[in-house]
Formats: C-alpha cells, sequence, structure tokens
C-alpha cells in the first residue's frame, strides 16, 4: 500500500499539532502516513509515496523561505501525486479570511509558488504567549492590537478549528 507523506514547517509547533491530528485521522481510516519536518526532507524515496500534503506556519507575515526551494526542487515529484497545501496563521481566526480564497497568506503563496497544491485548506493557529521570549512577545501582543487581537499576555489562545481540519482530512482519504 502506498504512503501519504505529511511534511510540515512549524516554529512554535501549532502545524505539526495539526499534522498529528491529521495523522491520526487518516490512520483511523486505514492510510499509511509518513510524517516528516521540512528540515528532515532532503532525501526522500519518492517512489513510496502516492500523497504530499504540506502545512507550513506563518512568522512575522512569512512561511519559511526553505518551503519555497523544497517546492522548487521537487515540482515535479509533487505534481506525480495527489497533493496539498495547508497554512497556518492567527489572521484565519477571523472568519472572513479563513479560507484559501480569503486568506492573504494563502493567496500570496499561491502568486509565488510554481506549484499549485490540488487540496488546499487555512486554518487558524495558536497565540502562546507563554511560550514567546520577550521580543516575540512584544512584537505578536503589538500585531494583536493593530488587528483586534487578545493583547493580555498571560493568556494562551488555541484558534485552531480541528472540524475544519477533520474536513480537509476527508478530503485527503477521498483523493
Amino acid at each position: 500500500m502506498a504512503t501519504t507523506l505529511l511534511i510540515y514547517s512549524t516554529h512554535d509547533g501549532q502545524t505539526l499539532k495539526i499534522c498529528q491530528h491529521l495523522e491520526a485521522s487518516l490512520q483511523a481510516k486505514g492510510e499509511l502516513i509518513d510524517l516528516k519536518s521540512l528540515a528532515d526532507c532532503a532525501s526522500l524515496d519518492w517512489n513510496k509515496y502516492s500523497k504530499v500534503i504540506i502545512g507550513a506556519s506563518i512568522r512575522y507575515g512569512h512561511l519559511n523561505k526553505a518551503l519555497y526551494g523544497f517546492i522548487k526542487q521537487y515540482k515535479a515529484e509533487l505534481e506525480q501525486r495527489e497533493n496539498g497545501f495547508f497554512c497556518v496563521n492567527l489572521t484565519a481566526r477571523k472568519p472572513e479570511k479563513n479560507t484559501p480564497e480569503t486568506n492573504m497568506y494563502m493567496k500570496k503563496f499561491l502568486e509565488l509558488s510554481p506549484w499549485q497544491p490540488q487540496m488546499q485548506a487555512v486554518f487558524a493557529g495558536a497565540l502562546l504567549y507563554s511560550k514567546y521570549g520577550f521580543f516575540d512577545k512584544f512584537m505578536i501582543r503589538l500585531i494583536m492590537k493593530m488587528t483586534g487581537g487578545e493583547t493580555d499576555t498571560s493568556k494562551d489562545i488555541e484558534y485552531t478549528d480541528w472540524a475544519k481540519v477533520d474536513v480537509f482530512s476527508a478530503q485527503i482519504a477521498k483523493s
């Protein structure tokens, strides 16, 4: 049986948490999953994968630059399989900005990427003030203030809609 490759690029761990949720959900549907960090994907045996799903988080308005290099290097391999991409960001906490069509980070990714994923999703991330150092806490609090988000640094908030992640999992399983 072919395996689904699930790749993640995360900064604070929420994208990994979403990938682990997808992994468990897909395994429950009988799929074989290989979960890997983008940093561990320098040499892959592409022949063992029938599907590839990539999840990446936004940090200060940008995806990990290594993601674009990976896509450029392996565009043909990605396109030869069922494939998908999801973006994790705090902007997606707002209902009017949580779809591939309405999320500015997903739209920017699709403009910059030579690869156009077949399946696409956008998930809200987590605001984890307790994990941030002084600079990040200050900057993220400032961004939250400007965008009408939570500014109480004593709170951690998980905005991820797990039911929406399950819908994406079902879409992956059907492909």
